[in-house]
């Protein structure tokens, strides 16, 4: 699931991936993939091609390595002076990926696409789209949304929370303590005020994103794309209307499955605040978690932090790495330790970083680190597994086998389904009990409580109606002009009772911006989606990691230390962006993209659940699947 500030999202890519690092590098040297097979015309245009690629690539590369090191600087230690060093550095990149004469060549090459190979077509895709997101044919827009973007994220990453409390005291709560309050206060008038207050952050950064959304259309249309959200749905190979589609036959799928556990849980926290059930919709400041995309700490009676209790931060990270190198992965870069920032900020420092969890690949060779706030818990522990898949993967494909412009995921959400994969690995009581991390009466619950909390915790049942529904349709609907400029919150509210059947706690006046309070939708925009399908992909995989490698029951099984796991993955991982990712998942798996071994996890936890809902009424006013 995205590495959101509850966990410290994005998951970058591991939850930070915005339009300056969307697209791969290209490295120069020779390209593999020749082939004479296409008639006397095809070896002249292959063999421009490849001078075009190499040439674009000499200039690009060291470009792209100072913007990403000056982004980092930017996350890490935000300041006028790091955002300032961020826009000339992207300024500096754009010049060269988007310029004129990039975008004519790549349209012409792409226009005689039958006599070029597969791999040189797939480059030159990756080229276009990267070419789309800053065209050197609109200067003025690409120059404006540089500096834009690294304003909106200045903001964001330099916002200081206040809460006003009933004494005429204040008090500056870090996210982490928003967080821990929603998780653990019993107080409704508390857990109300630290809602608010952590909603405080979308109004300074309304009107940014009014003005990014102009920009990034603008962007987009330059290129032909009808605006910005069509041109990242183009990675897929998909349109706007594909994706909508295969979204919403995912939130479709776990409908059954979520109703119940809106039903159950609605009356969980209602006998825990010690109030009625309401009859449709949960107010929001009722769960844990400030968008409501997961709702950690209901499954009581299992301490899943007490194995954490009295260990360094350093622990979690450690053990992250053992359970990669068990499989057959070896020992992360000496620079991934030196050059990470994996643990909050010291306060008395006055530095501020961006909370928001995520792994960085910054040269698109070795240079690979991780942006982390690391507490000793379970939460950061499933982060930690999580964020180390994409440096793995990052590691995986950067070799000479693979062209540097396609060194990433076989699609976007194959590195959130393979973070994820992890991170569901990691729960698994066999692993945890193997490492000594399993309490004694974690070991001896029902099964039906550990798949109780993977439905409502992990990035899968309660996290999709999140993510394939709300921010999915929403991003959809806004670039597309769908959502009135003075309706952002009207709109935002709408869509989150319409697919999550979760409430606001008052008024949410259109002077502040509540959706503008997700990372994503600021600095990583568009692509949602990607977590949504790496959810389903992530089940997919699993199922058949559990039944067909270590022949074990996927809800309690054990990938520590099986080679033959790690062969499997790497198989993947190693391809990096070379195959149509239909393709890949098809050899991998057996079948295409399909929520069925996700469905299956979770069939004892569904009987369970109607068993406990008997006799009450299900589902809330705006749910598209209430007959």
């Amino acid at each position: 699931m995205d590495r959101d500030e509850t966990r410290g999202v994005g998951r970058g890519l591991g939850g930070r991936r915005d339009f300056l690092k969307a697209a791969a590098v290209a490295a120069a040297g020779t390209l593999p993939g020749r082939t004479e097979a296409f008639g006397s015309r095809a070896p002249d245009i292959q063999e421009e091609v490849d001078a075009f690629l190499n040439e674009h690539v000499a200039r690009w590369l060291p470009l792209e390595t100072k913007a990403g090191q000056a982004a980092w600087e930017a996350s890490t230690d935000v300041s006028e002076a790091h955002t300032a060093a961020q826009v000339t550095a992207n300024q500096a990149v754009n010049q060269v990926v988007g310029a004129p004469e990039v975008i004519e060549k790549v349209a012409r090459f792409l226009g005689e696409k039958d006599r070029l190979t597969e791999l040189q077509v797939r480059q030159l895709e990756k080229v276009r789209l990267r070419a789309a997101e800053a065209p050197g044919t609109l200067p003025d827009v690409v120059k404006a949304r540089v500096q834009a973007e690294a304003d909106q994220s200045a903001r964001q990453d330099g916002f200081v929370y206040t809460l006003k409390k009933s004494d005429g005291s204040a008090e500056n709560p870090s996210a982490n303590r928003i967080d821990q309050v929603l998780l653990t206060s019993k107080d409704l008038e508390e857990r109300k005020a630290y809602w608010e207050t952590s909603k405080e952050i979308g109004a300074p950064l309304r009107e940014g994103l009014l003005k990014l959304r102009d920009l990034r259309n603008q962007v987009a249309r330059g290129l032909g794309f009808a605006d910005f959200f069509e041109l990242q749905v183009a990675d897929y190979g998909m349109g706007v209307d594909e994706m909508i589609g295969l979204c919403d036959r995912i939130v479709a799928d776990v409908r059954p499955l979520y109703a119940q556990l809106h039903t159950w849980a609605k009356h969980q926290l209602a006998k825990r605040y010690g109030v009625d059930a309401p009859p449709g919709a949960i107010p929001a400041h009722w769960l844990s978690n400030r968008w409501g995309q997961n709702w950690p700490g209901f499954v009581e009676g299992v301490d899943m932090d007490a194995p954490f209790k009295g260990k360094p931060p350093e622990f979690i990270t450690e053990q992250a790495e053992r359970f990669y190198t068990s499989l057959g992965f070896a020992k992360l870069p000496p620079s991934f330790w030196t050059k990470s920032d994996l643990y909050p900020a010291d306060p008395a420092s006055g530095r501020k970083k961006n909370s928001h969890a995520s792994a960085w690949h910054v040269d698109l060779d070795h240079d690979v680190r991780s942006l982390m706030s690391i507490e000793p818990d379970n939460q950061w522990f499933d982060t930690a597994h999580h964020e180390l898949g994409h440096i793995y993967y990052f590691l995986s494909y950067s070799t000479p086998k693979v062209p540097p412009l396609l060194r990433q995921g076989a699609n976007r959400a194959f590195h959130e389904g393979v973070g994820d994969l992890i991170g569901l690995a990691a729960g698994q009581r066999p692993y945890l009990k193997q490492v000594g991390l399993l309490a004694p009466e974690a070991e001896a619950a029902p099964a039906s409580t550990f798949l109780l909390s993977s439905a409502l915790e992990g990035s899968s049942i309660v996290f999709l109606p999140w993510a394939a529904g709300v921010m999915t349709r929403f991003e959809r609907d806004f670039y597309a002009g769908k959502i009135a400029d003075d309706s952002l919150n009207a709109g935002w509210w709408e869509r989150v009772g319409k697919y999550q059947g979760i409430a606001p706690p008052g008024e949410r006046p259109e002077t502040l911006c509540d959706a503008a309070t997700k990372t994503h939708i600021n600095d990583d925009p568009g692509q949602y989606y990607d977590y949504a399908i790496g959810t389903v992909l992530k089940f997919q995989l699993h199922d058949h990691i559990a039944r067909e490698i270590l022949k074990q029951d996927p809800r309690e099984c054990n990938y520590y230390g099986n080679a033959k796991v790690g062969a499997f993955l790497r198989s993947i991982l190693e391809l990096g962006a070379t195959r149509d990712w239909n393709a890949v998942l098809r050899e991998a798996t057996g079948e295409g993209l399909t929520a069925r071994p996700l469905v299956a996890y979770f069939e004892p936890l569904q009987e369970w659940l109607e068993a406990e809902n008997k006799g009450r009424a299900s589902g809330w006013p705006e749910d598209p699947g209430k007959s």
